[in-house]
């Protein structure tokens, strides 16, 4: 049996994908900066700003930390305006119900604070969870497993009794980065092949898979 679980929430929990790019696209197109969809996609959990950078260095569009920072303020703003149209995916309340009092649980977000406690609170899941941290309290981005060891230490928890539950190829490298084992959902941008090569504890098809995940977690 693990001690705390470390939920992604991007893809893993919550059904944000579209709302991300949606965000993301009328920030770059103000500046003239056209990627795909898909291009988003598979770089959410890496961080906005990243994002933001990669898709400026891709389309040879020069920037500075000032032109970031205000892409990153009307991203933010466009995002907080959309927050009323994000999912839990089917089954994922019913996890966390069966986890709560059992286990610590945490939730490793590369969203904005201002961002995921608009939508925790708008949910009502934020009781379910000990600790929160997001892009904005670290220094480096998934996957470099930063966020975790930070929330297994205000968890009070060692990483190797934790268990990070993830929908990304980068969540996953982090989490086995931080030495602790992963679930791995296809719920994401990421198919359940791309997620299998990289080696997670377990894979399941989706987060209403309760039993397994449960059996896993608590060690039933």
């Amino acid at each position: 049996m693990f001690d705390a679980v470390i939920f992604d929430w991007d893809g893993t929990l919550a059904d944000t994908e579209h709302l991300i790019v949606n965000s993301f696209q009328k920030v770059l197109r103000e500046i003239g900066c056209e990627v795909s969809d898909e291009f988003i996609e598979r770089r959410i959990g890496v961080g906005p700003k990243n994002i933001l950078i990669d898709a400026l260095k891709a389309t040879n569009i020069p920037f500075d930390d000032g032109m970031i920072d205000k892409l990153m303020e009307k991203k933010i703003a466009i995002h907080e305006k959309l927050t009323e149209n994000v999912n839990l995916f089917e089954g994922a309340v019913n996890l966390l119900d069966d986890l709560h009092g059992k286990v610590r649980m945490a939730l490793a977000t590369m969203s904005n604070r201002r961002i995921i406690n608009k939508i925790l609170d708008e949910k009502e899941v934020r009781e379910y969870f000990d600790v929160v941290i997001t892009f904005d309290e670290v220094l480096r981005p998934k996957p470099n497993p930063e966020i975790f060891l930070k929330c297994a230490m205000e968890l009070k928890c060692i990483p190797e009794k934790c268990v990070v539950v993830e929908d990304s190829i980068f969540g996953i490298k982090a989490a086995k980065e931080a030495k602790m084992k992963c679930i791995a959902i296809p719920s994401g941008a990421y198919s359940i092949e791309d997620l299998r090569r990289e080696n997670p504890d377990l894979t399941v098809n989706s987060i209403s898979e309760r039993e397994k995940i449960l059996s896993f977690i608590l060690g039933r």
